[in-house]
């Protein structure tokens, strides 16, 4: 844990979303924090196509050189978020003192977000990739869907409230995303002298609690693992927990 020293939160949002998706969390928070946009989010031109994980990697870090924090940072990384924190971990060059991983993807070493989904997941997506390319095309994450009930019980745990439905489904967080940093290799013994927390929700739709259980096995070292009751996105549905798992981080 990181003591009673100095820290602000650095907070990664998943796939589809923007730095939007904190929203609920930040004004519950104990320490600073900055929500970064990764590439193609806002006012952060990417190619979606081509984006990789070392693109993410580099803007983060050049978010948070830009922020000036002086603090030690605690790195909050949800879902496909969690592809950038090793690369993050290293770029920023001593300055994390923690990790917080919810429901994030875990590949094993060298291997790439593919490998950290449900197996029909991975090889549908691998599928459709392939098909893309002999066709001359690319395959992105579409944004707001055009029937927002089909959001409704997609993430597990309780069906969204029309609030939390209206949230989830707004440009401002549900935006179209790459596929392609699903297909980079990604290697946690960048952060392997990093304490680590994850946070496992136990009735996740997308990553169940088995396979959120198979990820944290990966992990370099052994994390601290705090459960929640709810589905893949409590940071929305349930923000008190999240930011009491978080405050867990300074004991």
């Amino acid at each position: 844990m990181v003591g009673e020293q100095q820290f602000t939160y650095v907070l990664v949002h998943g796939g589809g979303s923007t730095a939007r998706f904190w929203d609920r969390l930040v004004p519950l928070l104990d320490r600073p924090s900055l929500a970064v946009d990764l590439p193609g989010r806002h006012e952060k031109p990417a190619d979606l196509a081509t984006l990789s994980i070392e693109i993410e990697v580099a803007s983060v870090v050049a978010d948070v050189l830009a922020a000036d924090i002086t603090d030690r940072i605690v790195l909050v990384a949800h879902s496909s978020g969690g592809l950038v924190v090793p690369g993050v971990v290293e770029g920023l060059q001593g300055r994390v003192a923690h990790i917080v991983l919810n429901a994030s993807l875990v590949p094993p070493e060298g291997g790439c977000g593919l490998d950290a989904m449900r197996p029909e997941h991975g090889e549908g997506l691998r599928i459709a990739a392939e098909q893309a390319r002999r066709d001359g095309t690319v395959i992105t994450l579409p944004g707001p869907p055009a029937d927002a009930e089909s959001f409704r019980k997609a993430y597990g745990g309780d069906p969204l409230d029309d609030a939390t439905l209206e949230f989830v489904v707004d440009p401002l967080r549900c935006v179209p995303d790459t596929v392609h940093h699903y297909f980079q290799p990604v290697y946690w013994s960048r952060a392997a002298g990093i304490p680590a927390t994850y946070i496992l929700n136990e009735r996740d739709r997308p990553i169940p609690p088995t396979l959120q259980e198979q990820l944290i096995e990966r992990l370099p070292r052994p994390p601290t693992v705090i459960r929640l009751d709810g589905g893949h996105i409590p940071a929305v549905t349930d923000p008190t927990a999240v930011a009491v798992a978080l405050r867990t981080v300074a004991l």
